[in-house]
C-alpha cells in the first residue's frame, strides 16, 4: 500500500502543532489583526449557518436538529484552517511554544488580546449584515425566531456553568485542530474538523467567538427592530449587552482559555516534553 494511505504518525502531529505555536506569534501586527478579523468573520457565517439549520424545525428531534446545526456550524473552523485566519480560541496552542522555551509569555498573551478583539470586530460585522439584510426575517420570521432562542438558551446558564462549557467547547475545538495537523489534502482536513466541532455544537458547549455572533445579532433585531420582537411574541428579558458580556463573554471566555491549554499541556506532556528530553 501506498505511503500515501498511511495515517500521520502522532509525533509528526506534534511538530506540526509546534511549528503553528511558535509561527502564530510572528506575524506582523497588521497582517494578524486582519487574519484576527477574518477568523470572526468566518465563525459568523458558520453560526449564522447553524441558525438557519434550526429555524423552523421543531418537529424533528432535538438531537437531529442540534446535530445538523453542529455540522453546518463547522463551516466556520473549516474556512478559518482550510481558508487561512487566526481564531482566539485555537490561539491557546501557543503555549505549547511557551512550555518550549521558544515564546515568552508576553507574546502569548499579545497574540490572545489581539486575535481576541479581531474576532469580535469580524463577528460583529457580520451579525451587522445580517440584520441590514434582514435575513432574520426570511421564512416569516423563523431565523429570527431561532436566533432569539439560541440567544436566550446561553444567556442561562449560571457563571461557573458557562466556564465548564466553555473548557469542554475548547478542548473538542482544539481535538480538531490537532487531528487537522494529520491532514494530507483538503477533504482530510474538512473531516478531521468535522467531527469534533459538530459534538461541542450538538451537546451545547460554549465558545466565545461564536457567541460573538450568536448573541449581538438577537440584540442588534432587539434594538434596531423592536416591532419583529413584538410581533413574534419573544421573551428576551435577560438580553441585554451588559448581561451578555458579564454572564456569558467573560465565563465562557475563560472557560475556553482553560480548555485549550489543557488539551495542549497534554500534547505537550506525552509528545514535547519526551522531545526535550532525548535532545
Amino acid at each position: 500500500m501506498s505511503d500515501n494511505f498511511h495515517s500521520t504518525p502522532v509525533p509528526d502531529l506534534y511538530a506540526h502543532a509546534e511549528g503553528h505555536a511558535t509561527k502564530k506569534t510572528g506575524h506582523p501586527l497588521l497582517t494578524l489583526i486582519l487574519l484576527s478579523v477574518l477568523g470572526g468573520i468566518f465563525i459568523a457565517f458558520g453560526g449564522a449557518f447553524a441558525t438557519l439549520i434550526g429555524a423552523g424545525t421543531s418537529t424533528i428531534p432535538v438531537g437531529i436538529v442540534k446535530t445538523l446545526m453542529g455540522i453546518a456550524f463547522s463551516l466556520g473552523l473549516i474556512l478559518v484552517l482550510v481558508g487561512g485566519a487566526e481564531l482566539f480560541t485555537g490561539s491557546t496552542i501557543i503555549v505549547i511554544g511557551w512550555l518550549q522555551k521558544k515564546v515568552s509569555c508576553l507574546a502569548f498573551l499579545k497574540n490572545l488580546v489581539i486575535v481576541y478583539l479581531g474576532n469580535f470586530v469580524g463577528s460583529l460585522f457580520i451579525a451587522g449584515l445580517i440584520f441590514l439584510g434582514r435575513e432574520y426575517s426570511m421564512n416569516n420570521g423563523t431565523f429570527g425566531i431561532a436566533a432569539f432562542s439560541i440567544a436566550n438558551a446561553k444567556m442561562s446558564h449560571g457563571f461557573s456553568e458557562a466556564i465548564v462549557l466553555g473548557i469542554l467547547a475548547n478542548m473538542l475545538v482544539c481535538l480538531g485542530i490537532w487531528l487537522n495537523y494529520s491532514a494530507r489534502n483538503t477533504t482530510d482536513k474538512i473531516m478531521a474538523i468535522l467531527f469534533p466541532v459538530t459534538a461541542f455544537v450538538a451537546m451545547g458547549f460554549e465558545h466565545s467567538i461564536a457567541n460573538m455572533y450568536l448573541i449581538p445579532i438577537a440584540l442588534f433585531i432587539k434594538k434596531f427592530d423592536p416591532e419583529f420582537v413584538i410581533t413574534k411574541h419573544i421573551t428576551d428579558s435577560s438580553l441585554t449587552w451588559s448581561n451578555f458580556f458579564v454572564h456569558n463573554l467573560i465565563p465562557v471566555t475563560i472557560g475556553n482559555v482553560i480548555g485549550g491549554i489543557l488539551i495542549w499541556w497534554f500534547v505537550w506532556m506525552i509528545y514535547g516534553r519526551k522531545k526535550e528530553d532525548k535532545s
